[in-house]
């Protein structure tokens, strides 16, 4: 992927940030996507590790040590960011209070099956929050590149990984476009500048619906 069309896809993503939303931005890509969340827009940033309201990632020489988000990195307080415990964290996930939870994967099934944690044969810690944060938020969006590395489908018809969480995933930005799962299938809702509907085809693992009118471009 093209260090210009992962800032597209970011931005992308970004734009469906609107004012008053909790939002959680999960580990890799995702955490991204707060570079480019417009300045001064109203919305509280949630972690898994006990912060609402997280500012601006800093640089080591900047940041405070003991502030990180739950990927690690370095983040910084805004006027009104709160602390607390994972218990209190847990339960603002677990009682539906994120609007929007921005998620990694692995696979994502065209009828919003989530696989994002375990690659059978590699390590891995575990599921983490990932189950919780893609179950409970009210709408679960998915950022990724379209293919793997080898070049094969990471949007497929079923799931070949284990599953973080079935059915509940409602978007997906990709390099390639953006997707809507919906009861009548998979919709392609916009496509990314220089890809086209044959190149897209062939590097999605499953059947789309494609509009009638001309689709936006990001």
């Amino acid at each position: 992927m093209s260090s210009n069309a992962k800032e597209r896809m970011l931005k992308r993503a970004a734009a469906d940030i609107v004012p008053g939303m909790t939002v959680n931005l999960g580990i890799g890509l995702p955490t991204e996507v707060l570079q480019h969340v417009e300045p001064g827009v109203p919305v509280c940033l949630h972690s898994e590790n006990g912060i609402a309201g997280v500012g601006p990632v800093l640089s080591p020489d900047k940041a405070d040590r003991n502030l990180i988000d739950a990927g690690g990195a370095y983040v910084s307080a805004i006027p009104g960011t709160a602390f607390f415990d994972s218990a209190v964290s847990f339960a603002i996930v677990r009682s539906g209070r994120l609007d929007l939870s921005l998620l990694g994967a692995f696979e994502v099934a065209a009828n919003g099956d989530l696989a994002n944690w375990k690659i059978p044969g590699k390590f891995s810690p575990g599921m983490g929050g990932a189950i919780e944060l893609a179950q409970k938020a009210r709408r679960v969006g998915v950022i990724m590149m379209h293919t793997d590395r080898k070049g094969n489908p990471k949007i497929l018809d079923r799931c070949t990984l284990p599953l973080t969480a079935r059915g509940h995933v409602n978007r997906i930005y990709t390099d390639m476009a953006v997707f809507d799962i919906t009861a009548e299938g998979l919709q392609l809702r916009e496509i990314a500048l220089g890809s086209d509907l044959t190149e897209l085809r062939a590097a999605t693992g499953a059947p789309f619906h494609v509009p009638d009118q001309d689709l936006p471009r990001f």
